[in-house]
Formats: C-alpha cells, structure tokens, sequence
C-alpha cells in the first residue's frame, strides 16, 4: 500500500500502548453495522486508519479482517507514533494493510496532499484519554478535516479484555452519537461505564452535566427493571433501555440494544460548560 511520507515530528505524544487481542470487538461491531452502507457505498476501495494502535498490531490486524466482511476490499492503515512499535508491526503487513509512523496528522494515503479523497474511517480507542481535556477539541477538528463526505470517526475508551466500552461517532461536521456497550454478565448498574468514559466526558459525570443526568436515568431504569434480570442480563438491559428512550434522544433499537449497546444523540450528554 502507498504511503505518504511521515513528517520529521509526527504530532501527538507516546501512550501507554496497552493492547490485548478481541479488544475492540464491540467497537468493530459497531462499526460494521452503523458504517456498513457508507463503506459498501465507497466508489473507490475504503481507507480506514487504526490511530495509535499500541505496541501491538492486534488491533489493526482485526480492524482489516472485520471490515472486510462488509467490504472486501477495504484497506487499513496502522498508524503510531513510537517508530520501534511501528517496525515490530512491519511484519504483519499483507496486501490491504499496512503500518507507518505518525500521529494526528495522518500522513497516509488518502488523508494528505493538496487534494485529499478523505478517510472512509478513523478509529482512535484509548488514545485521547491519555490526553488533557483541552486537546480532545482540537483533536476532534483535526481528525475530521481529513474524513470523506461520507467518512466517520470513532474515538472512546474501553477496559483492558473489551467487556466495557464508551465512544463518540463523529463525522466531518463535528460529534453525532456516543454508544454505551458491554458485556452485560459483568455490569453492576448502567453507571459502571462511566470510568470508561470519553475524555471530553469523563470529567463532566458530575451534578448538573447532562452525561451524569443520563447515567442516572439510566440506573434508575435498570433498577425498575430488575425482576427481568432473573430472565437474564440482556433482557433486563432491553427493557431499562426501552424505558430510558422515552425521555432520551436514542438513536438505535431493539436490535441493537440485545447486543449490550445502546447509542444516544451527542446534543443530549455533551458537555454544558
């Protein structure tokens, strides 16, 4: 696959770098449903970049076999900062993926040069947590410039085995969704995904923000819900679910709701200060 020369000072920092293999599993779930019809819509082969991958390329690697169960041809850029991650990568490469040094400028084919086709996907999982609250904003900006029309960007946290995720949808106008997801065997109370919260979110889970109105709407929906649990796990999230979208703007259903997700509008949770 072409690359684009990386810059002598890629932008961002190291991160910590943590990765194990199926992390990101619900996240690529996700992701091949809701950007499915945008990646089998792509005229040319889609580009998608795995931003700051880690100090592994499990992650990469997984992201190119998943999407192209959508879309065949798609092709995947792993992307990091750390040139001694990057060359442990190298052995991975096969046709459709490859891995190059860089950060937040992208300096990857279809993301640079005076006429850029844009990126049909960015995934960016656990790096900006690792960042100030300040950069997220402007990173956002940054990495939005560079989708194509129909392009998305997904960035969010998860833990370290995959069981909890929260992350933002953005396209190139700005955020549109956060999606809540987890393995519903292992959740206490809706609330337990608040440590893997977003960084733009993670500070604001507190009085008067509207993250911490929604999580606690939330709890109190699956605690009303709770003689469905000795159905199961998933048939008592389905039905607080189902209860929580009658005041909150969600932006999915049933079917996805019965895989451990649930994915509201970003005007209802973003930050109000």
């Amino acid at each position: 696959m072409p690359r684009t020369p990386a810059p002598s000072r890629p932008v961002g920092t190291v991160t910590r770098g943590t990765t194990n293999p199926n992390r990101l599993r619900r996240m690529d779930r996700w992701i091949a449903a809701a950007h499915g019809p945008a990646l089998r819509r792509s005229p040319t082969p889609p580009t998608a970049v795995d931003l700051g991958y880690g100090a592994a390329p499990w992650t990469a690697v997984e992201l190119l076999e998943r999407l192209r169960k959508v879309r065949p041809d798609a092709r995947v850029y792993g992307v990091e900062i750390d040139p001694e991650r990057v060359a442990a990568a190298h052995p991975y490469e096969r046709a459709g993926l490859a891995f190059v040094r860089g950060g937040f400028e992208l300096p990857v084919e279809g993301a640079g040069g005076p006429r850029p086709a844009g990126l049909t996907l960015i995934r960016a999982a656990n790096v900006l947590r690792q960042y100030p609250e300040a950069e997220v904003l402007p990173a956002w900006r940054r990495l939005c410039a560079r989708l194509a029309p129909e392009g998305l960007l997904v960035e969010g946290t998860c833990d370290e085995i995959g069981r909890r995720h929260v992350w933002v949808a953005l396209g190139p106008e700005g955020p549109r969704t956060v999606t809540f997801a987890a393995r519903l065997a292992t959740l206490t109370a809706p609330s337990d995904l608040a440590e893997r919260l977003p960084k733009a979110l993670i500070h604001r889970n507190v009085p008067g923000e509207r993250i911490h109105t929604f999580l606690s709407d939330f709890d109190r929906a699956w605690a009303t819900a709770a003689p469905y649990g000795a159905l199961s796990a998933r048939q008592r999230w389905v039905r607080a679910v189902r209860a929580l979208a009658a005041d909150w703007p969600l932006a999915d259903g049933p079917r996805r709701w019965r895989q451990g997700e649930v994915t509201v509008r970003w005007s209802a949770v973003a930050p109000v200060r």
